[in-house]
């Protein structure tokens, strides 16, 4: 990977997984605090759905902003972020749908780069 890409996919590790905390540290405090009452859009119980939202939201940010494991990493945000636009907002505005859809391309578009150069991804395979 040439320097520009792993310097895109550092500004979307870095810039997408920690705005994405915001979202997640509430719900991560929210678990540790043992309440378990949440929304549940898919049906599988709320307290299932929290776990699948600190995943999603904390734990895998958490991951692509260190670089690590970011192919795998990026798929439960970008769950996460289809499950907010076409079901949690399925019958809301455009509005309120396009900041999960931006969210969500990004998590896709992370898949497909990849961790880059400036990961811990790349130092762990570099032997360094």
């Amino acid at each position: 990977m040439d320097k520009n890409t792993s310097l895109a996919s550092l500004l979307l590790r870095v810039g997408l997984g920690g705005m994405m905390l915001k979202h997640g540290w509430p719900k991560f405090l929210k678990l540790l605090n043992g309440d378990f009452s949440f929304a549940d859009p898919l049906g599988v119980g709320e307290a299932p759905t929290l776990l699948f939202g600190v995943l999603g939201e904390f734990i895998c940010p958490i991951l692509l902003i260190i670089g690590l494991k970011t192919k795998w990493a990026s798929i439960p945000p970008a769950i996460t972020m289809a499950v907010v636009a076409f079901i949690v907002h399925a019958d809301d505005p455009w509005k309120k749908q396009e900041f999960a859809l931006l969210y969500l391309f990004g998590f896709l578009a992370l898949f497909f780069l990849g961790s880059g150069r400036y990961s811990l991804d790349s130092k762990l395979r570099s032997g360094r």
